[in-house]
C-alpha cells in the first residue's frame, strides 16, 4: 500500500487533496500522512462518521440523507464536494459505506461502499462491493479511494 500512497502523493504534485471519510474512519488520511512528502499535497480530512457531521461540517443536504441514506452515491458525491470546499483543496475523495457487522435500513449489505471524487470541473462516484471482515472492507475501501485519486488526476 505504501507504493500506492507514494504514487498518489507524487502525482498530486502542485495540487492539494482533502478527504471525507465515514466507514474508513481516517484510514486514508493515516496512510497518506505515513509517507514522506504528504504535507506538500494533503490538506487534511474530516471523519464524518455520523449524519450530523456530514450535514453540519460537509454540507450534505438533509434531504439527500433522508431520501438515499448515508451509504449512497449522492451522499458520497456531496461529501467529496463538501470536503473540497471546506478544506479549500484542488481535489477531494470521500468514502461512505458499511464495514459491518450488519447492513443498513435501506437494504445495503455489508461491504457496500461508495467512493466520491470531486475536482474543479467534475465529480464522480464509484460504487464498490467488498468482501471480508470489517477491517478487510475498510482497507479495500481506502485502497480503492487512493486508486480513484490516481485515475482522476
Amino acid at each position: 500500500m505504501t507504493s500506492l500512497v507514494s504514487e498518489v502523493i507524487h502525482k498530486l504534485s502542485g495540487k492539494t487533496l482533502a478527504t471525507a471519510e465515514s466507514c474508513t474512519g481516517g484510514m486514508i488520511g493515516q496512510l497518506l500522512t505515513g509517507v514522506s512528502g504528504a504535507s506538500a499535497v494533503y490538506k487534511g480530512g474530516i471523519i464524518s462518521y455520523t449524519n450530523a457531521v456530514k450535514q453540519n461540517v460537509l454540507g450534505v443536504d438533509e434531504k439527500l440523507l433522508a431520501q438515499h441514506g448515508a451509504v449512497s452515491a449522492p451522499v458520497a458525491e456531496a461529501m467529496a464536494v463538501g470536503a473540497r470546499k471546506v478544506l479549500n483543496a484542488d481535489v477531494a475523495v470521500s468514502v461512505t459505506g458499511l464495514a459491518g457487522p450488519g447492513g443498513d435500513e435501506i437494504g445495503n449489505p455489508v461491504g457496500t461502499v461508495f467512493i466520491g471524487f470531486a475536482g474543479e470541473d467534475c465529480s464522480e462516484v464509484v460504487p464498490c462491493y467488498f468482501e471480508g471482515d470489517r477491517e478487510a472492507v475498510r482497507r479495500q475501501a481506502a485502497e480503492a479511494a487512493l486508486a480513484l485519486i490516481l485515475e482522476k488526476i
